[in-house]
C-alpha cells in the first residue's frame, strides 16, 4: 500500500479527532469525500491496526470503517468496496487479537460481525474456524479478544430468520456447543477457585471469559436448538446454571461495593438467571423438569431467610419474573379433568407446581409481598418529598421486568388468580390487621396499611365476590380520606387511589356522588400534590365510568373544573401536566355543553402551555386533545378562541413543519371540530384552507377527515370557498380516484356529489375530466357495488339538475371513444339496470329511479327503446320508498316541515346538512307523484299511442303493481 496515501489519511484523521472545529470540520469533509474511493477502507485498517499511533485516531478510523460497512459493504449499494478490496479486508481482520485498547476491540469485534452477516459461511468460510482456533490459545489477551468476536458474531448470525440461515446456525451450534460448555465451566471453576485465594485479578479474567461464553451458549440454546432437552449438554449447563448461582453470590456479598468486580459478578449472575428465563420461555415444555429447582431456587431466595445479606434488587427481580413465568405458562395450563390434558409436560408442570406451592409456601409469600415488597422504602418516601409528580408517573409498559416495584404487583396478581382462596384469606386476614386508626406517629403501621390498601386495589376483580365494597367505602373509607394530619397524605393518597380501582368493579352508582364529594377536598391546594395527582385520576375514572350521569355530576362540576384547572397551573412535568389535561378533557367530554360558563380559564391559559411547550410534542398533541373537546363543548362559542385556535391548527396540520409527525392527527382532528361548530365563513378559516393540498397528497390514514374538512367547508361558504379551493379541490379529487382503495374512491366521491348538490350547474364543469372517469368505470362495469353506488349517484344528480350538460358531456365522451352518443347512452342504461341491486341505501336507489324518469321526456331513441327496462327499476324502487297511509301511497323518504326540526346534539355542519337535504330531490320530491309527472310529459312529446304501445310492452303483474301505486 502506497505510504503517501496512508499518510494522508492519518493526518485527515488527525485533525478530525482535533477539538478546534476550525481544524476538525475540513478534515470531517475531506474523509467523507474519500467514502465512495476505492481502497479507503483498506487505508483505514491499515491505520487502525498499527498499535503505535495515537489510541484517538484509531478509534476514529474504525469507527470511520464501521460506519462506511453499513452503507458500501452490501454488493447492491452504489460506490460498493470491490470485491477484491474486500477479499483483502476479511483476510487482515482476523490476522490477529491482540488489540491492547478495549474499546476498539469491542467496535473490531462488532465490524467482524456486520461483514459476518453479509458474508459468513460462504464468502468468509474461514471466520469462524480461525476464532474458534484463537480462543483455543492460552493467552489471555488472544481468546478474550476472539471469544468478544465469536459473542458479537454469533449475535448476529442468530439474529437471521429465513430457514437457511436457521439450519446453518443449528449446525454451527451442533458443533461448537460442547466446546464452549466446556470452557465456561473450566473457568467459572477457575473463578471460584481464585476466589477462595482472594486473586482478583485471576478472578476479574476468567469471569470475563466465562461471562462471554455463556452469552454465546444462551444464543446457541435459543436459536440453534429446537429441542434442547435432547442435548445432553444444554441439559447439563442448565443444571450447572443452578449450582452455580449462590457461590457467586457468597463471593459477591463478602466483595466491597467499591470494587468493580462486585459489579462483574452481579452482571454475570443475572446472565445466568436471565438464560433460565429465556430457556423457559423459548422452551417451556423442555423446561418442566427444572421447574422444582426453579421455585426452590426463586423462593428460598425472595421469600425467606436463605436469602438474607446476598440479594440485590435486580437479582430479586428476575426471581420474581421466574416464578410468575412458571405461574403463568400457558403450556402449563392442565383441564379441569387433569385426564383429559393431552400434553404429558403440562401434567407434570401441574403436578411440580402443586407439590412445591403448599398453602404454607403459599400464605408466607402472600405475608412477605405485603410486609415486605409492597411497603414504600426509604427512597420512595424521599422521592414522595423531593419529587412529588415523578413520584407519580406510572412506569407501565414492561417495566416489570426490570423494575422491582412493578415486577412485585405483576407477581401478586399472576399468584393470586391462581391461588386465589389462599392469597384471598391471607389478603382479608391483613385487612382486618390494619383496619383501625392508626397513630400518624406509627410510621411501620403506616406503610403496612398503605401495601394492605394497595393490594385490594390491585386485585378488585379477583376479590369481587368477597368484599362488600360499599359498606367499606361508607363506614371505613371516607372516614381515612377525612384525616388532615399532614403525616396522613400516604393513607389518603393511597384510598383515593383505592376508591378509583374499586369504582368500575364494584361501587353502587347511587354512591357516585359520594366519590365525587369526596375527590374535591383532595384536589384542593392546601392538599399534599402526589394526594392531589391521584385524587385527579380517580375523578378520571369516575367520570370515565360506564355507569356515569352526567345530572348527578353537574354539582360539582364548577369546583372540581376550578380545583383541576388550579392543579394544572402549579405541576411543572410535561407528564403530569398531560395527565391532569386528559382529567378535563374527559369532563369536557362527558358533559358537553355545560362546561361553558366554566371553560373562559382554561381557554384563556392554553395559549401559554402552548408556547411553553414548544420542546414538548407529547404535551401539544394532550393540548390539542382537549381543544378538540372544548369547541364540541363550546359549540359556536368557540369562535371567541379563533385568535389562539387558527395559529395552532395551521402549526400542526402544516406538514413542513417537523413537529406534525407527532401533531398532525390531532390538529387534523381539531380543524374538523372547528369547522362543524363555525357559524360562519372567515377570511382566516378560508386562509387555513392552504394546508389541506399538501395533506392530500400525502394520502395519510387522516384522509376520510380530511374529506370531511373539506365538506364543511363546501357547505359553510360556499362561494367564496370554491372561488378559492376549486382548483385545488378538483386537483386532489382527480389524483388520488387513481391512488386509492375502494373506500377512498367512495369518500372522493361523496364529496363530489355534495359539490353538485350545492352548484348544480357550475360543479360538473369543474369536475368534467373526473366524471371522464367515472363514466368509464361505469361502462366497465365497477366491481365494488358501493363504489358502482356512488358513480351512478353522481350521474343521477347531473341528469337530475343539468340535463343539458349531460347530453352535451356525452357527445363530447362520445368523440374519445370514437361511438355514437346512443350507444354510450344505451350501454349506461343497461348497466345501471343491470347494477341496481348493487345499491343498498333507500336514499341513492330513489335518486337513481328519479334520474332514470327525468330521462323519458327526452328525444332520445335509446330512452323510447329502454322504456320496459327503466320502469322495472323504477317499480322496484317504489316498493322500497312507499308505505301505504290512509288508503293512498306515501313516499316515507320525503322529509316536508315535519323533519326540519332542531336537535340539542346538532352542530352547526349537521344543521348546514339538514338544510341542504330539505332541498335534495330525494327528499322533497314524492316519487311516485313524480312517476306519473313523467309519464304525463313522455306522452306529450311522444304521443298517446307510443305511450300506450310502450306501457302494453311491459310485463302485466308489474302494470298491475304500477297502477296499485297510482290509486
Amino acid at each position: 500500500m502506497d505510504p503517501a496515501v496512508v499518510a494522508t489519511v492519518l493526518d485527515a484523521l488527525t485533525r478530525a479527532a482535533s477539538q478546534d472545529t476550525a481544524i476538525l470540520k475540513p478534515a470531517e469533509q475531506q474523509l467523507k469525500s474519500w467514502e465512495t474511493q476505492p481502497g479507503f477502507y483498506s487505508v483505514l485498517l491499515t491505520i487502525f491496526s498499527n498499535h503505535s499511533l495515537d489510541v484517538n485516531v484509531r478509534w476514529l478510523a474504525v469507527v470511520y470503517f464501521k460506519n462506511g460497512l453499513d452503507r458500501y459493504w452490501r454488493k447492491t449499494a452504489s460506490n460498493a468496496i470491490p470485491e477484491p478490496e474486500k477479499t483483502k479486508i476479511r483476510e487482515q481482520l482476523i490476522m490477529n487479537f491482540r488489540e491492547p485498547v478495549g474499546p476498539i476491540a469491542t467496535q473490531l469485534a462488532v465490524l467482524i460481525s456486520k461483514i459476518a452477516r453479509a458474508d459468513c459461511p460462504r464468502n468468509w468460510p474461514e471466520l469462524i474456524p480461525t476464532l474458534l482456533a484463537n480462543i483455543r490459545r492460552p493467552e489471555h489477551l488472544e481468546q478474550q479478544r476472539a471469544l468478544l468476536t465469536y459473542h458479537h458474531v454469533i449475535n448476529m448470525l442468530a439474529g437471521k430468520r429465513l430457514g437457511p440461515d436457521r439450519k446453518l446456525f443449528q449446525e454451527l451450534t451442533a458443533s461448537t456447543f460442547a466446546f464452549l460448555f466446556e470452557l465456561w465451566n473450566s473457568h467459572l471453576e477457575g473463578f471460584l477457585h481464585h476466589a477462595s485465594l482472594d486473586d482478583h485479578h485471576n478472578m476479574a479474567v476468567l469471569l470475563e471469559l466465562s461471562t462471554l461464553a455463556l452469552k454465546v451458549l444462551r444464543k446457541q440454546i435459543i436459536y440453534g436448538m429446537t429441542e434442547p432437552e435432547k442435548n445432553t449438554d444444554a441439559m447439563m449447563l442448565i443444571q450447572l446454571v443452578f449450582q452455580r448461582i449462590r457461590p457467586v453470590l457468597e463471593i459477591r456479598g463478602k466483595t466491597p461495593p467499591s470494587n468493580n468486580l462486585r459489579e462483574k459478578m452481579e452482571k454475570k449472575i443475572l446472565l445466568m438467571m436471565k438464560m433460565l428465563l429465556d430457556i423457559q420461555d423459548t422452551f417451556p415444555l423442555s423446561y418442566v423438569a427444572f421447574i422444582p429447582q426453579s421455585l426452590e431456587l426463586s423462593v428460598s431466595y425472595v421469600f425467606t431467610e436463605a436469602g438474607k445479606g446476598l440479594l440485590f434488587e435486580r437479582f430479586i427481580v428476575q426471581n420474581m419474573n421466574l416464578i410468575k413465568s412458571i405461574v403463568k405458562c400457558d403450556y402449563y395450563r392442565v383441564s379441569k379433568v387433569i385426564e383429559e390434558t393431552k400434553e404429558q409436560g403440562a401434567i407434570d408442570a401441574h403436578k411440580a407446581k402443586n407439590e412445591f406451592f403448599t398453602d404454607s409456601t403459599l400464605r408466607e409469600m402472600c405475608h412477605r409481598l405485603l410486609s415486605q415488597y409492597f411497603l414504600l422504602t426509604q427512597e420512595d418516601l424521599e422521592m414522595w418529598e423531593n419529587d412529588p409528580e415523578g413520584f407519580t408517573i406510572d412506569e407501565g409498559g414492561e417495566s416489570w421486568k426490570f423494575t422491582l416495584r412493578p415486577c412485585t404487583e405483576v407477581l401478586f396478581l399472576a399468584m393470586f388468580h391462581a391461588y386465589r382462596d389462599v392469597f384471598t384469606s391471607v389478603l382479608l386476614q391483613m385487612v382486618q390487621s390494619v383496619q383501625g386508626i392508626v397513630e400518624p406517629t406509627n410510621m411501620e403501621m403506616m406503610l403496612q396499611k398503605e401495601a394492605v390498601y394497595n393490594a385490594m386495589g390491585l386485585a378488585a376483580f379477583e376479590l369481587f365476590d368477597e368484599v362488600d365494597f360499599d359498606q367499606w367505602f361508607t363506614n371505613h373509607l371516607l372516614g381515612e380520606l377525612g384525616d388532615k394530619n399532614p403525616r396522613y397524605k400516604i393513607i389518603r393518597r393511597r384510598v383515593i387511589w383505592l376508591i378509583g380501582q374499586w369504582l368500575g368493579v364494584k361501587l353502587a352508582p347511587s354512591l357516585h356522588p359520594t366519590v365525587y364529594q369526596a375527590v374535591l377536598p383532595l384536589l384542593a391546594e392546601d392538599e399534599d400534590l402526589v394526594v392531589r395527582i391521584t385524587a385527579a385520576q380517580t375523578l378520571k375514572i369516575a367520570v370515565d365510568d360506564f355507569e356515569f350521569k352526567k345530572d348527578n355530576f353537574l354539582p360539582y362540576l364548577e369546583s372540581s373544573f376550578a380545583l383541576l384547572f388550579q392543579l394544572l397551573k402549579q405541576v411543572s412535568e410535561c407528564d403530569t401536566k398531560m395527565h391532569i389535561l386528559h382529567v378535563l378533557s374527559f369532563i369536557i367530554e362527558r358533559v358537553e355543553a355545560q362546561i361553558r360558563p366554566y371553560a373562559s380559564s382554561l381557554a384563556q391559559y392554553l395559549p401559554l402551555l402552548w408556547e411553553e411547550s414548544s420542546e414538548h410534542n407529547m404535551l401539544r398533541c394532550a393540548i390539542l386533545s382537549t381543544l378538540v373537546h372544548l369547541v364540541q363543548g363550546l359549540g359556536t362559542l368557540s369562535v371567541q378562541l379563533y385568535p389562539f385556535l387558527l395559529p395552532i391548527i395551521q402549526f400542526s396540520t402544516d406538514v413542513s413543519q417537523p413537529p406534525h409527525v407527532y401533531l398532525l392527527d390531532d390538529g387534523i382532528d381539531l380543524w374538523y371540530e372547528t369547522i362543524q361548530n363555525a357559524p360562519t365563513m372567515t377570511k382566516e378559516l378560508l386562509q387555513l384552507f392552504g394546508n389541506m393540498p399538501a395533506l392530500l397528497e400525502l394520502g395519510s390514514e387522516n384522509l376520510k377527515t380530511c374529506f370531511q374538512i373539506i365538506t364543511a367547508y363546501v357547505l359553510l361558504g360556499p362561494n367564496e370557498f370554491m372561488q378559492s379551493y376549486s382548483g385545488a379541490v378538483f386537483a386532489g379529487c382527480v389524483s388520488l380516484l387513481d391512488n386509492v382503495r375502494p373506500e377512498g374512491i367512495v369518500i372522493v366521491m361523496k364529496l363530489v356529489e355534495t359539490i353538485f348538490k350545492m352548484f348544480p350547474v357550475e360543479g360538473p364543469q369543474i369536475f368534467r375530466q373526473v366524471l371522464q372517469k367515472v363514466f368509464q368505470r361505469i361502462l366497465d362495469k365497477e366491481e365494488y357495488p358501493t363504489v358502482m353506488s356512488m358513480y351512478l349517484s353522481v350521474i343521477a344528480r347531473i341528469i337530475l339538475k343539468n340535463q343539458s350538460f349531460f347530453f352535451s358531456f356525452l357527445q363530447q365522451y362520445s368523440h374519445l371513444t370514437n361511438e355514437q352518443p346512443d350507444e354510450i347512452l344505451s350501454k349506461l342504461l343497461v348497466v345501471w339496470s343491470e347494477k341496481m341491486d348493487w345499491i343498498t341505501q333507500a336514499e341513492r336507489r330513489k335518486l337513481s329511479a328519479l334520474a332514470l324518469m327525468a330521462l323519458l321526456p327526452s328525444n332520445s331513441r335509446v330512452v323510447t327503446e329502454k322504456f320496459p327496462d327503466v320502469i322495472y327499476a323504477v317499480v322496484e324502487v317504489l316498493h322500497d320508498v312507499c308505505r301505504e297511509e290512509n288508503g293512498s301511497q306515501v313516499d316515507y323518504l320525503v322529509m316536508g316541515d315535519r323533519e326540519d326540526l332542531e336537535d340539542e346534539y346538532e352542530t352547526e355542519n349537521d344543521k348546514r346538512k339538514r338544510r341542504l337535504s330539505l332541498k335534495d330531490p330525494v327528499h322533497c320530491t314524492s316519487l311516485r307523484d313524480y312517476v306519473i309527472l313523467q309519464f304525463t310529459e313522455f306522452e306529450r312529446v311522444h304521443g298517446t299511442s307510443t305511450f300506450t304501445k310502450l306501457m302494453e310492452s311491459i310485463d302485466l303483474e308489474v302494470r298491475q303493481q304500477l297502477e296499485r301505486f297510482f290509486k
